[in-house]
């Protein structure tokens, strides 16, 4: 017998069966929010709060990153499921939606942990729905999800080893995805969220380690509360600073590149961009995110969270060794 729980009484289900299983039961599966959260120069500390939940593994966890001072600091929570696989709270972290698509407050409790928060973000655009991404290992699935971009601001004050801060007016942007993701067998993928004043590019693009084209989907989304602009095709030339990344980056101090955004009504955006590499993934990962300053072509400045991670990729991780069959 299969117990339903209370998001079982709603006009929610999208197969045949009671929530939370899906349509695919696989280790990986997983529905996830991300948050990242800076100052709008660019520059100084940089915040990154993620939940997820895991429907074969029957539990839920939250993830709060940051980069203060220059130095990182790391927060982790979680829970099993114990009947509850839907409410977006446990022990020391919450994620509360006030208004879908306007308003979400985040946080994390400062007494358990180096970092905490109370912030609310609240739209600056428009969400963007991306299409349905999937790729595979021969007959194993190594990636299959869908996503949500949309920019926002945030207001609220941040906790680092007692010592609270205010944060006022900071930008940034959120993710939420559903679906198959084996981080360790995806060669590369690229997660680039550029903010100006009057609207957000975002990309979500990923290679085979010889560099061809898997998948590329974004948009732009201004803020005058219009559609957002779909990609056509993406662009770009970009290189760690510092030492080569090695095995596991510990050389590598930064990040630049060029990125240009073709878009389905015939524009195209070139941006520039310089960073810190704010947030590495090692030991799970290799790559991370990186806290960037941009320039457009048209002189519009902003700031930007440029992720580049993967397993294996000729030009960001040519040196790495990764574990098991990688898509090729």
């Amino acid at each position: 017998m299969t117990k339903p729980t209370a998001m079982d009484e709603y006009f929610v289900h999208q197969i045949p069966q009671m929530l939370p299983p899906v349509v695919t039961h696989h280790h990986h599966w997983r529905e996830s929010y991300f948050y990242d959260f800076h100052d709008p120069s660019g520059t100084g500390d940089v915040i990154f709060f993620t939940m997820a939940h895991y429907p074969a593994q029957q539990r839920m966890d939250s993830l709060q990153m940051a980069t203060i001072a220059g130095e990182p600091v790391t927060g982790f929570r979680g829970r099993a499921y114990d009947g509850d696989p839907h409410t977006t709270s446990m022990p020391g972290a919450r994620v509360e939606v006030i208004e879908p698509m306007r308003e979400v407050r985040l946080w994390a409790d400062p007494s358990d942990a180096d970092i905490g928060f109370d912030v609310t973000w609240r739209a600056r655009t428009q969400p963007y729905g991306l299409r349905r991404g999937t790729m595979r290992a021969g007959d194993e699935i190594v990636w299959d999800q869908c996503h949500i971009f949309q920019s926002g601001t945030y207001n609220g004050t941040y906790t680092v080893r007692g010592e609270e801060r205010e944060i006022v007016d900071w930008i940034g942007q959120r993710d939420h995805s559903w679906g198959i993701r084996d981080h360790g067998r995806c060669p590369l993928w690229i997660w680039w969220q550029t903010q100006v004043e009057d609207g957000f590019l975002g990309v979500w693009h990923w290679e085979y380690p010889n560099g061809a084209r898997v998948y590329t989907d974004g948009c732009w989304a201004p803020t005058d509360g219009t559609d957002p602009v779909p990609l056509r095709d993406f662009r770009y030339e970009a290189k760690w600073v510092g030492e080569p990344y090695g095995q596991h980056g510990e050389g590598v101090t930064g990040f630049e590149g060029r990125a240009e955004y073709i878009l389905e009504d015939g524009r195209t955006i070139g941006v520039e961009g310089t960073g810190t590499f704010a947030r590495p993934y090692e030991p799970f990962h290799r790559g991370g995110l990186n806290l960037m300053t941009v320039r457009a072509d048209d002189g519009r400045t902003g700031s930007a969270v440029w992720e580049v991670t993967g397993a294996r990729h000729h030009h960001f991780f040519p040196d790495a060794e990764a574990p098991g069959v990688l898509p090729s």
